[in-house]
């Protein structure tokens, strides 16, 4: 017989969707069958499958000790270590500043990405054990492209996970960028489009109009400062599509500097001057209102700077964002 007790990261989820990260590799239709023979109950009690965890609960699995190795799978979570720079952290969540060519999110290839990283984290710190992600698996809730660099927001519990994705799905959450183009632009503009991507090339294009299987994207930009060839916009994502701002400004004739997919490569830049410098914090209810009108920013790479100084742009961002 195995016995578990319900944790903070896995209270306010159906029991079934706890069984189905607990027992990963057995079919639904084994824990359900279990359950009806009151051979997984819960809270000593027959379950159905349906009914809500609550911090505290005991689950009870009267399995072999067989069986449940077979079921229970012995994937460890995939993990890596990479000193992160944490912009903020709590009990629930954390903002990260990411490197430009680091991964968002794991690929086929075995390329460690922030979520790796991330779990490493967690597991050297302590906020997180072995035996926690048998049923929790940490994760990112927005995703940068590889070569841009910024803010991304984590959850570490299970109501920081949740309530954070909901904000990105729901567009509360607003994110502010820094990016260097060509051309000069000197008014704000609120820009729509729709935007289909090429999985095959891995490149988005972008219409005027409705087009069959693309989506709509819209992105506001402000322009904080120009030297007559190139100018510093400070970008506002409302839609938050892949590729999305790069690919919109190079739509208007203004790609991004150092955009080897959307505008010219530059040798002396790893890509894109993107930066995702800013988040804004909604007022809200729930496990997060603590954060409600909260503002978090992340520094500049120390290439976007430099880049700027040389472009004799730095006074504008100074002026405008510190």
């Amino acid at each position: 017989m195995k016995e578990f007790i319900i944790n903070e990261n896995e209270a306010g989820q159906r029991f079934d969707k706890y069984l189905a990260k607990l027992l990963r590799e057995a079919p639904k239709s084994f824990f359900y069958k279990m359950m009806r023979k009151k051979n997984i109950t819960l809270n000593g009690k027959k379950a159905t499958g349906n009914e809500k965890l609550f911090s505290g609960d005991h689950v009870k699995l009267f399995l072999s000790d067989e069986t449940f190795e077979k079921f229970s799978g012995n994937d460890s979570a995939p993990r890596a270590h990479y000193a992160l720079d944490i912009i903020y952290e709590d009990e629930n969540i954390l903002l990260i500043n990411k490197p430009a060519g680091m991964l968002s999110q794991p690929v086929d290839d075995g390329t460690p990405s922030l979520v790796e990283y991330l779990t490493g984290y967690l597991l050297k710190n302590g906020s997180l054990t072995e035996n926690d992600l048998r049923t929790f698996r940490p994760s990112v809730c927005n995703r940068l492209d590889r070569n841009t660099s910024g803010l991304i927001a984590a959850g570490k519990s299970l109501s920081g996970l949740q309530e954070l994705s909901g904000m990105f799905k729901s567009r509360e959450l607003h994110k502010y960028y820094l990016c260097l183009v060509e051309g000069v632009l000197k008014e704000e503009r609120y820009i729509k489009g729709y935007l289909a991507k090429d999985k095959k090339s891995n490149k988005v294009t972008i219409y005027k109009q409705e087009k069959e299987n693309a989506l709509p994207v819209e992105t506001k930009y402000y322009p904080l400062g120009t030297n007559g060839t190139r100018t510093l916009l400070k970008v506002e994502l409302i839609t938050g599509r892949a590729h999305q701002i790069r690919a919109h400004l190079a739509s208007e004739g203004h790609s991004i500097v150092g955009d080897p997919k959307y505008g010219k490569a530059d040798k002396k830049l790893k890509g894109q001057l993107l930066h995702s410098f800013r988040m804004e914090f909604p007022s809200m209810k729930g496990s997060l209102s603590y954060l409600s009108g909260k503002v978090f920013t992340a520094p500049l790479p120390e290439i976007f700077l430099r880049t700027l100084k040389e472009e004799k742009l730095e006074e504008s961002y100074y002026e405008n964002l510190e």
